[in-house]
């Protein structure tokens, strides 16, 4: 018997929850492998598809989305010898692990930290609270592959908001990994959503969306700025995000700050 040729694995979007090739079929060489190639229509089907599912991830009690996410954690660690394939190796997997648990723990304790009741000359009650700012689209770092894309998504995603990912451009094929991880935890399709392809022709698409209410620059190098001009024809708030960062206050960028006033009781 001649020796069995094994099945190849195809590369493809994540896009509303399911995984469909990029609608003009095109494909690009990275990492050694035939991956989808996104268009401008992918990434405008990927905003609708963040818009639709965002509020009813915000919906959620914080305490469900912090479950939900500590999920996405123990599905990252049952795929680490596949992941670690993919990016530098184990010990990137565990960091990538800890973090989403790390930001999973930050859920129900947002309001405390970032939201305050204030002081006010009146009859009033007087406070603040955390809300998510909508569909943030993510250009993702491409060191550390896995790692980096963790740690931009999980502070998008804790308080509430939707992601239009575009992933990197030269070391895509941990993202689409962890796209099958998110496919197979308890994250609602179309709140996180993955587009591989080219770096210029999806970024300027991305900032430039109309519905779209914020955007990481983690991933971007030489046209920050002009990313940054098209994302003011919305007035999208714009962050430079690290690629390896720990913090409550990347949670804060992609929240607004609700001041509420109340008239006290007889």
């Amino acid at each position: 018997m001649s020796e069995r040729l094994p099945v190849r694995k195809t590369y493809k979007l994540f896009v509303g929850g399911a995984f469909p090739r990029s609608e003009s079929g095109r494909t690009y060489l990275a990492e050694e492998q035939n991956v989808a190639r996104a268009s401008r229509k992918d990434v405008r089907d990927a905003v609708r598809a963040a818009r639709g599912a965002q509020p009813g991830w915000a919906g959620l009690t914080a305490y469900n989305r912090g479950q939900v996410l500590y999920r996405v954690g123990e599905m990252l660690e049952a795929r680490g010898a596949d992941l670690a394939a993919l990016c530098s190796g184990r010990e990137e997997v565990e960091r990538a692990v800890d973090r989403v648990v790390w930001y999973a723990g930050w859920a129900d304790k947002l309001a405390q930290v970032l939201g305050s009741a204030n002081a006010v000359a009146g009859p009033y009650f007087n406070f603040t609270v955390p809300e998510p700012t909508g569909v943030v689209g993510l250009i993702a770092p491409a060191e550390p592959p896995l790692l980096g894309l963790v740690s931009r998504l999980a502070p998008v995603l804790v308080g509430g908001n939707a992601c239009v990912v575009v992933a990197s451009e030269a070391r895509p094929l941990a993202a689409i990994e962890l796209a099958e991880v998110l496919a197979t935890s308890d994250v609602p399709g179309g709140v996180v959503n993955i587009l591989t392809g080219l770096r210029t022709e999806l970024a300027p698409v991305l900032a430039a969306h109309m519905d779209v209410n914020a955007l990481d620059l983690a991933g971007a190098n030489g046209e920050v700025a002009e990313l940054e001009r098209l994302a003011a024809t919305n007035v999208k708030r714009v962050v430079r995000g690290a690629p390896d960062v720990e913090s409550p206050w990347e949670i804060a960028a992609f929240l607004e700050l609700k001041t509420v006033w109340h008239p006290l009781g007889v």
